[in-house]
This record gives structure tokens, C-alpha cells and sequence, in this order.
């Protein structure tokens, strides 16, 4: 029989991945099984050709010997070169189909392996925690209450009433797990599932502990510890490994995860790990200049304020923002210099405000605008 490509035989590229390949191979094995063409020749043909193809591309060595050889690889000949008589037949085809090409790979444990007892996980935890700028910036160490399923102590967990303990379960005689063995024409399948009397425990009690009743745990609260370093941000999360709710006849416990939330604080805004506060001032203020005090994440501090500063400029003060939570450094806090304009005027502060408009060096030059008219413009925007 001529042979074809086996790139060409599954419908693949000859860079196809392995995920490739399998896919192809499930499909055209499908479409060409024996059982779904009883009395086909020309499709029993093609099902042992796609398994054919399939065994050499689905295995590393044999497919690079392929791409170097061609079928030359396959034959008696090349035996010497690790190949060996490859002579693939309809059973081999099957078999194929059967241990992995398709069944195998959509429900592991058809070959009837057995995973032995299961204990249930408990569930996980989710509690968001709100912290302040402050606590962000020095790290902190937190205690939340915790509700969530506890072991029982009635029973240490096992769920079996004081004084008796659990029982192998007579479904599955402990293993958790049950067999049924079906036949069909390509063989024998075995289905394992998970036993129904024990819930895959392997053991079952004759008398539930009645503070739990033979769950191994109750509901309760838990106080817990949270170190916060420095730095977090809002949706950053901390994982807490075994102290979510117990799970059920001693299985183990599943996690915390506590959730960084920021409170809004009064004065600052968080730009990644700079800070930044608005600072309002006077005209006297922006026009002269000054030297003023400003709050900070750890008190106060005195900022220069250059005369002439324009409303809207970001002065920058070097290492008062928040320390960076992976590597070295700290942010920045940012001071927004905004203009305050008095909305009324006393007699006096009219009559001078008139004669600094009437003022040569106050008025626009050209193409430039007056400084009242960039505060106007300002405040208008």
C-alpha cells in the first residue's frame, strides 16, 4: 500500500505542535473508527493509517527521524536506527485510540488507576482590609476577626461521637472510590467514580459526634495576625495558607485571602508611590513668594515657594511618598500649587487692586496675557 505523508494524513503543518496533532488525530479517529463504519474497508484503511501517523508524530524521536528520513525511518531497514519493523495494524490502531490518542486523553483514568481516599479541601477566605496612607507607609501588623468553619473540638474533627470512631466504609472497603466494569466491542472500559456512601473519605461513622453532627467542624471565629508590609496598594492580596474554613472530617483547611483596600484620606491622593497634595494660596503669596509649612505622612515641613510660581505647577519634594513594595526607593509627595481669588473685597483691598491694574508692568505684553487674565483663565477652565 502506497503510504502518504503522515503531515498530510492527520491534516497538519509540519511545525504543528504536540496540542495540534492530538486534536487532529481525535477527530479524523472519530470520523474513521471501525464502529462507526462497520463494513467500510476503504475507512478501516484510513483508521489504521491515522493511528500509524499519529505514533510517529506524537513521539518526539520518532517524529525527528521522520522529518530526516521520511518513511525510510519506518521500514525493516532501519531497525539499527531505533525504529525497528513498524508494522501497525488494525488492533494497534485501536489500542492507540483507546490508551491516549483520544479516550485517554478526555478522561484520564480509564486505564483504571486508583487515587486511593480523597480529603476534602475547605474553602478559602476572602476579607478586605482597609488601611490608611499612614499605616501603607510604615507597614503594620493587623488582627481581624475571622469567621469561618473550625475544626470541631467535640470530636478533634473525625465527626464520629466521643467514645467511637470512624469505620471503613463497606461500598468501597476504604478506598473512596467505586468501579464499573461495562464491555462493548472495543473492549473493556472501567469507570471509577467517587464512592457515594463515604463521599470519597473511605471511612464512615455509626455515630455522628452531635456538636457537629459528623461534619469534623463547626462554625466559629478566629482572631489572626496580618503583616502588611510597606508599600501595598488597593487590590493587592495576602494569602494566608490553612487558615480558611476546615474542611469536613479533617480534611485540610483551605486559605485566607486578605484584600488591601485604602481609605480615603483628607489631605493626600495616591499616584502610584507618590503623594500628592493641593496647596492653596494667596496672591500676595504666588506673586511674592514664600516659605510656608505643609503636612506630611510623618508630620510637617516647611516648602519654599519661588515668587512668580504659576497655578497649576507640581513642586516635588524628594523622598516623602511611599516606599516601593518590590525593590529599593520611595516615592515622591507632589504639592499642587493652586491660586486662591477672594470672591469679595473690602473697600481698601478694591482700591488697591485698581491701582495695580492701572500699573505698566502688570499689563500684558504682546502676545502675552496679564497675570489677572491667567487667573481668570484658570479658574474659568
Amino acid at each position: 500500500m502506497t503510504k502518504h505523508d503522515y503531515y498530510e494524513v492527520l491534516g497538519v503543518e509540519r511545525n504543528a505542535g504536540e496540542d495540534d496533532i492530538k486534536k487532529a488525530y481525535r477527530k479524523l479517529a472519530m470520523q474513521y473508527h471501525p464502529d462507526r463504519n462497520k463494513g467500510d474497508k476503504s475507512a478501516e484503511e484510513k483508521f489504521k493509517e491515522i493511528g500509524e501517523a499519529y505514533a510517529v508524530l506524537n513521539n518526539p524521536d520518532k517524529r525527528a527521524r521522520y522529518d530526516r528520513f521520511g518513511h525510510a525511518a519506518t521500514s525493516p531497514g532501519a531497525s539499527q536506527g531505533g525504529y525497528g519493523n513498524f508494522e501497525f495494524d488494525l488492533s494497534d490502531a485501536l489500542r492507540q485510540f483507546m490508551e491516549g490518542g483520544a479516550f485517554g486523553d478526555f478522561f484520564g483514568g480509564m486505564r483504571g488507576e486508583s487515587r486511593g481516599p480523597t480529603r476534602t479541601r475547605g474553602g478559602d477566605l476572602q476579607i478586605n482590609l482597609k488601611l490608611t496612607l499612614e499605616e501603607i507607609f510604615t507597614g503594620v501588623t493587623k488582627k481581624i476577626k475571622v469567621r469561618h468553619y473550625k475544626p470541631c473540638e467535640e470530636c478533634s474533627g473525625s465527626g464520629a461521637k466521643r467514645g467511637t470512631s470512624r469505620m471503613t466504609c463497606s461500598t468501597c472497603r476504604g478506598s473512596g472510590q467505586v468501579r464499573q466494569v461495562s464491555r462493548s466491542i472495543l473492549g473493556q472500559f472501567v469507570n471509577i467514580t467517587t464512592c457515594p456512601q463515604c463521599r470519597g473519605q473511605g471511612t464512615v461513622v455509626s455515630e455522628p459526634c452531635p456538636a457537629c453532627r459528623g461534619e469534623g467542624r463547626v462554625r466559629g471565629e478566629s482572631f489572626v495576625s496580618v503583616d502588611i508590609p510597606a508599600g501595598v496598594a488597593a487590590g493587592n492580596y495576602i494569602q494566608m495558607r490553612g487558615k480558611g474554613n476546615a474542611g469536613p472530617y479533617s480534611g485540610h483547611p483551605g486559605d485566607l485571602i486578605v484584600v488591601v483596600e485604602e481609605k480615603e484620606h483628607p489631605h493626600f491622593t495616591r499616584r502610584g508611590d507618590d503623594i500628592l497634595y493641593v496647596l492653596t494660596l494667596s496672591i500676595p503669596q504666588i506673586v511674592l513668594g514664600d516659605d510656608v509649612e505643609v503636612p506630611t505622612l510623618t508630620g510637617k515641613a516647611r516648602l519654599h515657594i519661588e515668587p512668580g510660581t504659576p497655578h497649576g505647577r507640581i513642586l516635588r519634594m524628594r523622598g516623602r511618598g511611599l516606599k516601593h513594595l518590590k525593590g529599593y526607593g520611595t516615592g515622591d509627595q507632589l504639592v499642587e500649587i493652586r491660586l486662591y481669588v477672594p470672591e469679595k473685597l473690602t473697600p481698601e483691598e478694591r482700591r488697591l487692586f485698581e491701582e495695580l491694574k492701572q500699573s505698566e508692568n502688570l499689563k500684558p505684553k504682546a502676545n502675552q496675557k496679564s497675570f489677572f487674565s491667567k487667573v481668570k483663565d484658570a479658574f474659568s477652565a
